[in-house]
């Protein structure tokens, strides 16, 4: 009796066979259960070739805590942002380009117009586009071939007003818009009148230059510009001149 109790082993010696025990015993319930969580994985070892590809979703992540630096440059493309998700607030605006035409202008505080150049077959066009407020000032429409017109909306009634003047004397002036006049001796500075209170009318404006410039302009005279082109203002004019 007293042999055995002499090899009983020693407190230090239990306590250190029951730690070995359970230490060993939750390594081993993990792996046998498939149930590793961050405690049992050292900081810093989990590395992109011990992930699955395809396998991180979104839902694996935390929300805001992917960052532009996380992210390879030019690797974001379009199909990568929903629609109508940028706004002119990410954009930087030196860095765009003009604007290589517009079809209209959505603000304007007494009129604008705007004529762009053209040629076919050898024939030299001017596009004009005019739109203003009632009670404005005369705005230049036109500068082409030796001939100048200035357009506005009169006061009182908003209905489109055209002057014509030449660079040259001696030409020759006619319009088939109402309040239009015809003039064989068109010089400088007579203001002769190309359209006078003209409302939705299609008429047709030509000069010829004794420096032999000949200006044709076919174009439509309008009111109420909420009706056209999506505009707010009060009259326009738009049409096309050539010369030749």
């Amino acid at each position: 009796m007293k042999s055995l109790l002499a090899r009983r082993p020693s407190p230090a010696l239990v306590i250190a066979l029951i730690a070995l025990f359970v230490s060993l015993s939750g390594v081993s319930y993990g792996v046998a259960t498939g149930f590793i969580d961050s405690r049992e994985i050292k900081n810093n070892q989990v590395r992109s070739l011990d992930i699955r590809n395809n396998e991180i979703r979104t839902r694996d992540l935390r929300n805001n805590e992917v960052r532009g630096i996380d992210i390879r440059n030019s690797t974001v493309q379009s199909r990568d942002i929903a629609l109508n998700a940028v706004t002119g607030d990410d954009v930087r605006e030196d860095t765009l380009q003009k604007v290589p035409s517009a079809t209209r202008a959505d603000s304007a505080t007494s009129a604008t117009s705007a004529a762009s150049a053209d040629e076919v077959g050898g024939i030299e066009l001017r596009r004009i586009a005019f739109a203003g407020e009632e009670g404005g000032e005369f705005t230049e429409i036109l500068n082409f071939g030796g001939l100048t017109l200035e357009a506005r909306c009169a006061a009182a009634t908003g209905l489109l007003e055209i002057q014509a003047n030449p660079t040259a004397p001696n030409g020759e002036f006619a319009s088939s818009f109402p309040g239009g006049v015809s003039d064989d001796d068109f010089d400088p500075g007579d203001d002769a009148a190309a359209a006078m209170n003209a409302n939705d009318e299609v008429g047709q404006i030509a000069y010829a230059g004794s420096d032999n410039n000949v200006v044709t302009i076919d174009g439509f005279a309008v009111q109420d510009m909420d009706d056209v082109r999506g505009t707010d203002q009060d009259c326009g004019f738009f049409g096309t001149a050539q010369a030749g």
